[in-house]
């Protein structure tokens, strides 16, 4: 996957929904600030840049995995290195995308 295909939006509404209907685990790769800011409920809060260092972590939920930031473009990067490692991964995008379902 190049550059440019992690702005790509290429899962849906419907992906998103899917993957939390399989039990996903939501991981919001922003600043602790950001977070702290706004979320998905139930969400995990692993920073891009500790992404790699928390592999055997992320493995260990054992589920689909649903990554989310503020754009879309951070959430791109953690996919694709999640999806390098041979997890289950979709990019949710900007946290909002996933928390409509799930902050109800």
């Amino acid at each position: 996957m190049g550059f440019f295909n992690l702005f790509k939006r290429s899962n849906t509404m419907d992906d998103i929904q899917e993957y939390l209907n399989k039990g996903a685990v939501v991981i919001d790769v922003r600043t602790v600030a950001e977070f702290n800011e706004g979320h998905v409920q139930g969400s995990h809060n692993i920073v891009l840049d500790t992404i790699e260092k928390n592999i055997a972590e992320i493995k260990n939920f054992n589920k689909p995995v649903i990554t989310v930031c503020r754009s879309g473009g951070r959430s791109g990067m953690a996919m694709e290195i999640l999806s390098d490692e041979d997890v289950d991964v979709i990019n949710g995008g900007p946290w909002q995308n996933v928390a409509q379902y799930v902050n109800n």
